[in-house]
């Protein structure tokens, strides 16, 4: 299998580890090393200290497979004052974390703002509560770091942190579609006592709407305030991208022979049939392969400047950008045949186990749908797609934007995210808490 012939040619490559350090020791650590910064993982400060262009590009490319960098949001400031973030995993499946990004107001009032007249620290049942379906897709739940960290100057924000199926024994089962499904309702049920906006992006959009529809149909207590759908293919009939169109012209044997791999011994998950990784972030440099290189010109830019926070920031960006995971094959292929071949969520013909998603039952949720006019993963109109789909949401509660000059990635990060989306996402929430409590309005 080609995973363990990889995994083979790294162990012997990595034997080139003591000649890239004895390479750079000659020009000694970069005395811009960042010291912390929220060091991305382990190894940066070995990467840090590497003053020799080149060599620590030589070091990544030597390594399998990265951990992903912990998500490190200390802070953020919210109306002028710096409110310290605590993060906590808050539930939990063999699959997926359930990871919690609270704001911590007491602790910003008691240390910073005594004489502060901004009035008491808002209850937890008070204050917004975001939940972020993030894709499993071949990324880290970390790459949307800049997302979460924005959103927290609105709410409390809680992640789904998938599992690298490489890390998951086979005794804890198979995971599909279904799967994500239930464990994405699971979510939306413990969180729907505090009003809770579901946001999902990319391929997390079908998924995450069937969870929010399903959580409905069983208790209208337990319906979002609120979903929101960003660049994700609710109906991929509709201007196929390249991605859409490989999809429909192969069948799943297909995909099961030619990119479907084994998980080598050296894993907890060793014998899980996965789609790898490494094969995701190959397909994906080569179809944006500008984006890898803006990245890696930001990150050397950063070098010769010597400015720490810069390279420090600089690095994390591409470490996150560059940490992928494995996916179970029942769910790749799942999503294969249910997403991209047979639009059964746009058709109304998905079940998940013996229910019928039935987005109908959607009421009382508000619905916005937000594409980028230059996103070549997801077809134009795919997304606002969904407003089809839930047929009983009143007109005053739907919106629907299009961003103009923006990519897929433009769409959660960067300065399409920061200065068109997030404020236009701000006001849909306000919106949509007061339609659900006109009285406290």
């Amino acid at each position: 299998m080609l995973y363990q012939w990889l995994e083979t040619q790294r162990a012997l490559m990595r034997s080139l580890d003591a000649w890239t350090a004895l390479a750079a020791a000659p020009w000694g650590a970069s005395p811009a090393a960042p010291a912390d910064a929220g060091a991305p993982y382990e190894g940066d400060a070995r990467l840090a200290s590497v003053a020799l262009p080149g060599c620590d590009w030589i070091y990544r490319l030597l390594q399998a497979t990265p951990e992903p960098p912990p998500f490190h949001i200390e802070s953020v400031r919210i109306a002028g004052m710096r409110v310290p973030i605590g993060e906590d995993v808050v539930d939990r499946t063999p699959f997926c974390a359930l990871r919690r990004f609270e704001r911590r107001f007491e602790s910003a009032f008691q240390e910073d703002f005594r004489s502060s007249d901004s009035g008491a620290a808002p209850h937890e049942h008070e204050r917004a509560c975001v939940l972020l379906v993030t894709p499993l897709a071949g990324h880290h739940a970390v790459m949307l770091r800049e997302t979460v960290e924005t959103m927290l100057e609105d709410a409390d924000v809680y992640v789904t942190d998938w599992a690298n199926a490489r890390d998951v024994p086979l005794s804890e089962g198979h995971f599909g579609l279904s799967d994500y499904v239930l464990t994405v309702e699971r979510f939306v049920r413990k969180l729907a006592a505090r009003g809770v906006h579901v946001l999902a992006v990319c391929q997390a959009a079908p998924p995450a709407l069937a969870a929010s529809a399903l959580a409905t149909a069983a208790n209208e207590a337990l319906a979002p305030l609120s979903v929101t759908l960003m660049g994700g293919p609710i109906d991929t009939r509709l201007h196929p991208t390249m991605i859409d169109r490989l999809a429909a012209t192969h069948d799943i044997e297909w995909f099961r022979r030619t990119v479907i791999d084994v998980v080598p011994p050296r894993y907890a998950g060793a014998g899980r049939r996965i789609y790898p990784g490494y094969v995701q972030h190959a397909a994906i440099v080569a179809a944006h392969p500008h984006r890898q290189v803006a990245l890696e010109s930001r990150y050397w830019t950063s070098r010769m400047s010597g400015d720490a926070a810069a390279i420090a920031s600089s690095l994390r960006s591409l470490k996150e950008y560059s940490a992928v995971l494995d996916m179970d094959e029942d769910y790749f292929l799942d999503t294969l045949r249910i997403v991209f071949q047979e639009q059964r969520l746009a058709r109304g013909t998905w079940s998940v186990g013996a229910r019928r998603v039935r987005p109908e039952t959607l009421t009382a949720t508000a619905l916005f749908t937000v594409e980028g006019d230059r996103d070549d993963i997801t077809g134009s109109g795919q997304t606002h797609a969904a407003h089809e789909v839930c047929p009983a949401i009143p007109d005053t509660m739907r919106r629907r934007m299009t961003v103009e000059d923006c990519d897929h990635y433009d769409l959660f990060t960067g300065p399409r995210w920061h200065e068109v989306i997030h404020p236009a996402l701000r006001a849909f929430w306000a919106t949509a808490r007061a339609a659900a409590h006109p009285s406290n309005t």
